[in-house]
């Protein structure tokens, strides 16, 4: 399983959704509508149910092998009670809300390391340009062994990678076994604000472009546009794009829609249906194009999910993209956080999202336009591609109503380091070349 620092959030908060949504009917506020569906919804739960609660939580208290208190217990109850919901609808103390906000805002206090659980090991998948573990000599494959002279643990992962975050300026040593080296070394470090960038660009060869969006964050669409101005400005119009959504896990919803939105000058992007009214929503797409109808190439595979399915599924059904690599990952659910008291809140699944042709891809995921060999040797800025699926997790949501939808780098050197991307350079070329043909033709008629 991939895990990051900071953890990236899943699709959230569906009342900050962009206004290109059709106007829903009903009551605005997600947290009061959810309050009303469940008043409409039943009668509560019967005094048998309660009793037995109160029984339960009576003999916890006072049996239980060391002392709990009240609030621990309820807590307790809480993610007892979300977890047995659907895999992605979770309680959120304080401390773990504060971890969301900052996942979605790229920003977060630490080392500027992304960090693989590879076979109970701590596994440096790459640092962030300019972060602290980068000019502390930290490369790509490390293993991290100790954390301030305490050895990594396999049942403690997740403890290890809460000990890397802390306060700005603040001294951590980890004990680095690189890549190559038979002894592992202790390397101090200092902590930082870390800004992780969403969109890398770059040319692959002349007018065509390679965008790679790792997750989608609140800075996402300023940053794709500014990316893209910059690139037209320094080598002239594009002819196409490659559109790299490999291992991107999700993130806001609003941002994929406004990524969406930039490559579309017409269509739906994407529908949500829920219980509730807010849920019920329809986005479009307003004009303007940002490559100006230039051919692209969007390269998927299993570790696409959540908002980037929203993406790969809007451009695919509205013909405006060809999608390469595998099957998408299948997560085609929303989630709303709906605020507590205390600062804490829950993250509830309120909706299924479907592609403009009505496709839910909760569970099934969207099959790309051209396969590609799994057996090929892939590498993607070094991230490994997730091991499971939305259909192999527990208690998954079925799919709702809706049917399953489915210098240069040309030197030779790009179809051995990645030969997916090389196969969507050759195609997205092929593309460029026929709208060129067809244009010289139409302007050729009298």
């Amino acid at each position: 399983m991939r895990i990051l620092v900071p953890l990236l959030a899943c699709t959230l908060a569906l009342a900050s959704l962009s206004s290109r949504a059709a106007a829903p009917t009903g009551p605005s506020n997600p947290q009061a509508s959810a309050t009303a569906a469940v008043a409409g919804a039943s009668r509560g739960p019967t005094l048998r149910d309660i009793a037995t609660f109160t029984r339960a939580f009576e003999m916890i208290r006072q049996a239980y092998v060391d002392p709990v208190t009240d609030h621990a217990l309820m807590q307790a109850a809480l993610r007892g009670m979300l977890s047995g919901l659907d895999p992605h609808s979770e309680f959120l103390d304080a401390r773990q809300l504060g971890q969301l906000d900052e996942a979605t805002s790229g920003r977060y206090t630490g080392l500027g390391i992304e960090v693989a659980e590879v076979e109970g090991t701590l596994r440096i998948i790459a640092p962030v340009d300019g972060s602290p573990a980068q000019k502390g000599g930290i490369r790509s494959g490390d293993i991290i062994l100790g954390i301030n002279g305490k050895a990594v643990q396999a049942d403690a992962l997740g403890a290890a990678l809460e000990s890397l975050r802390g306060a700005p300026g603040t001294r951590v040593i980890l004990t680095v076994l690189h890549v190559g080296a038979r002894a592992p070394v202790n390397v101090p470090l200092v902590r930082e604000q870390i800004q992780l960038p969403s969109v890398r660009s770059r040319m692959l060869a002349p007018g065509i472009a390679y965008l790679r969006i790792s997750q989608f964050q609140t800075d996402t669409t300023f940053s794709l546009q500014h990316q893209v101005e910059a690139l037209q400005r320094k080598d002239g119009p594009l002819s196409g794009a490659v559109l790299d959504l490999r291992s991107n896990p999700g993130g806001l919803v609003n941002a994929a829609v406004a990524v969406a939105d930039d490559f579309l000058d017409s269509g739906v992007i994407v529908s949500t249906r829920g219980r509730l009214p807010d849920a019920n929503t329809i986005y479009h797409a307003m004009p303007g194009d940002l490559l100006h109808g230039a051919p692209i190439v969007v390269l998927i595979d299993g570790g696409t999910a959540s908002a980037a399915e929203i993406l790969a599924g809007a451009l695919k059904d509205n013909h405006r993209a060809i999608l390469m690599g595998r099957r998408t990952f299948g997560k085609g659910s929303v989630q709303s956080v709906l605020p507590l008291s205390d600062g804490e809140a829950i993250k509830l699944t309120t909706a299924r999202y479907y592609t403009p042709d009505g496709h839910s891809i909760q569970a099934r995921g969207i099959r790309p336009d051209i396969e590609l060999a799994r057996n090929i040797a892939v590498t993607l800025d070094k991230t490994p591609q997730l091991a499971s699926r939305e259909a192999d997790l527990p208690r998954h949501l079925g799919a709702g109503q809706g049917d399953g939808g489915t210098g240069t780098d040309r030197d030779g050197g790009l179809a051995a380091s990645d030969w997916w991307l090389d196969q969507a350079l050759h195609v997205v070329q092929a593309l460029a070349v026929e709208r060129g043909d067809q244009g010289a033709s139409s302007r050729a008629k009298p």
